[in-house]
This record gives structure tokens, sequence and C-alpha cells, in this order.
């Protein structure tokens, strides 16, 4: 318990120092987010998955706390997926080549002697979809950071409940790295993630929730491992219903996840991180109380319906954010104004 606390508090440190450390190296090679208008540095990647990886390593190789069984293999496969991902960032490979990499990481790690290989295959495949689906919420300031630390905490209270102790330290740690990096990601963002650092986390935590609930029921698993990760699962779900209803292609990028429609209706940047933790929250309690028995598997069940009811809600909604057109009128108005000006001079 000791350890693992200042394990977390390490992390945190550590990663917001790294995050700021590596923003100049990353502006002066480029790797940066060319979706905003401003140069983000892609430096909040590289330092979660350094600081993640190397405070575990630490304490296995200690034997302070060792991961267990299976758990660095998980970790390993990780970081490889990480890697992966910034080579995506670096040089912009084809969409299907990190999904393919992802899939390949995810059927290695999923510990088929307790789930079986039919169950195996398909925890893989939700591995690969989370992780992907995670990557997705990667498009604004504060908000996969932010989910991603509700999440991580709530995966690690799950295996602190199991009794495996290594993996709720090594989730811990990575819910700290990701609170350290928040520190540089928040609205307006100095840092980012990137797909490097998204696909790492959401691998992380799409893992450990399957070793976490490998070899109990199926039904009630598939009930927790949806809650966990309920809002990610509802943007991806989003994201796929509107750009079939709207005949767009699903590998082509369009501002229709839940966090775009959130900021059509108007709400501000960090208030849409804020409604998205907040949310996160919900499912993730739902989903540890589940777990722990502390309610019964069809409490899932109101998580799923409240999740179907957001993604019709807000798939008919306009996928072009409403600030884009007060952009458009202020620059308009500031032309006309220059023009004036000339005019009257």
């Amino acid at each position: 318990m000791l350890y693992g606390i200042v394990a977390a508090t390490t992390a945190l440190l550590l990663s917001a120092l790294l995050t700021a450390a590596l923003r100049a190296p990353a502006l002066r090679l480029g790797i940066l987010d060319r979706r905003r208008r401003r140069p983000v540095p892609l430096s909040g990647g590289a330092a979660v998955g350094l600081v993640t990886g190397l405070v575990a390593v630490a304490g296995d190789r200690t034997g302070i706390a060792p991961l267990g069984t299976g758990v660095g293999r998980l970790l390993a496969a990780a970081v490889c997926v990480g890697v992966l991902g910034l080579a995506v960032d670096l040089w912009r490979l084809r969409w299907w080549v990190p999904l393919a990499g992802t899939a390949v990481a995810a059927a290695l790690v999923v510990p088929y002697e307790e789930t079986g290989v039919p169950a195996g295959m398909l925890a893989a495949g939700w591995i690969t979809a989370v992780a992907a689906a995670f990557r997705g919420l990667n498009h604004a300031d504060g908000l996969a950071g932010g989910v991603g630390a509700v999440t991580a905490f709530g995966v690690a209270a799950c295996a602190a409940a199991a009794l495996m102790d290594g993996l709720a330290v090594l989730l811990s740690v990575l819910a700290a790295a990701l609170a350290g990096f928040l520190l540089h990601n928040w609205h307006p963002a100095r840092a980012a993630l990137g797909v490097g650092g998204s696909l790492f986390t959401g691998f992380v935590l799409a893992s450990a929730a399957v070793f976490v609930r490998a070899g109990q029921g199926i039904g009630t698993g598939v009930g927790v491992l949806f809650a966990l990760t309920a809002l990610v699962c509802a943007d991806a779900a989003l994201v796929v219903l509107g750009r079939r209803l709207a005949r767009w292609p699903l590998t082509r990028g369009r501002p229709d996840h839940l966090g775009h429609r959130l900021r059509r209706l108007g709400i501000a940047p960090r208030a849409v991180a804020v409604l998205s933790g907040v949310a996160s929250l919900g499912g993730v309690l739902v989903g540890v109380a589940v777990h722990t028995g502390r309610m019964s598997g069809g409490a899932a069940l109101w998580v799923a319906a409240v999740a179907v009811v957001v993604v019709l809600g807000f798939v008919r909604l306009p996928v072009t954010p409403a600030f884009r057109a007060r952009q458009r009128s202020s620059s308009v108005s500031s032309q006309v104004t220059t023009q004036l000006r000339v005019r009257d001079g």
C-alpha cells in the first residue's frame, strides 16, 4: 500500500517534468499534433509511456511490487503498441497498420488458460477495439488524459479487490502519469498524447480489465468491462453510427465524436473534459461495484441503457463545430475593418 502511494506520486511528478522537458525536442523535430491551428508537441505520449514502464519495472525488479504472471508481458506489449503509435505520429502510416499491430499484441497477452480460446479471441478483439476507440478520444484538450486517469483508477480498484497487487500498482502508476500529463494538456494544451500515448493507454486499460475478469462469469464480465469503458464505447458507437448514416468512410477523419458534438452545443472546451470525466466516473463506479459484488450484474444494463440514449440523442446533431462559424465571422469582420481603415487612411 505504501509503495503504491510512493510509486504513484513519483509517476505524477516524473510525468509532469518529462512532458515539459520533451516539449522543446518535439517542437524541433516537428512531432506535432497537426490537427490544431497552433503547434502542440506530442511529448505527453512518450512521457506517460516511459514513466509508467520505468516505475512499474523498478517495483518489479526490486521485488517490492512484483507485476505477477503475465503482467510483464502485458506491459511489454503495450510499449510495443505505443512505439507503433509513435511511428504513426511521425510518418502517418496507413490506418490498418496500428490496428493490425494492436490486434497482434492483444492476441499475445490474453490469458487463454483462464478464458479459453474462443473467449480469449473475443477478448483480444475487444482490447483492439477499445485501444482504437481510446485513440479517437485524443482530439480535445484534457479528454483522453482525464478519461484515462479515471478508468485506470477504476480498473486498479478491481485489481486490488481481486488481490492482483502488481496489476493494481501498474494501473495506479498509469493513472498518476496521466494526471501529471494533464497539467500540460488542460485547455489550452501545451502538450498532447498523440497516437502513441493514446494507444498505449487504451491497450493497458483494456488488457488489465480482461486480466481482472478472466476466469469469472462471462455475462457479468461483459457488463463490468463495458461499464469500466462506457464512455469510450459510447463515443466509438456514436462515430460508427453517425458515419454510416451519413455514408462517410469510417477511416476518414471527421469532427463527429462526442466531444465535437458537445462543443457544437456551445459547451466550453474545459467543460467538455470535465463532463466526460464525470460521465466516465459514473460508469467506472458501477463497474467496480458489480465486480466487487456490491451491485448485481443488472446495474451494468442501466449503464448500457444510458449509453444508448446518449448515442441516439447525439447522432443527429450537425458535426460542424459551432465555434467555426464564429471564427469565420470574426475573421470577415476583421478584414472589413482593415479595408475601411485603409480607405480612410
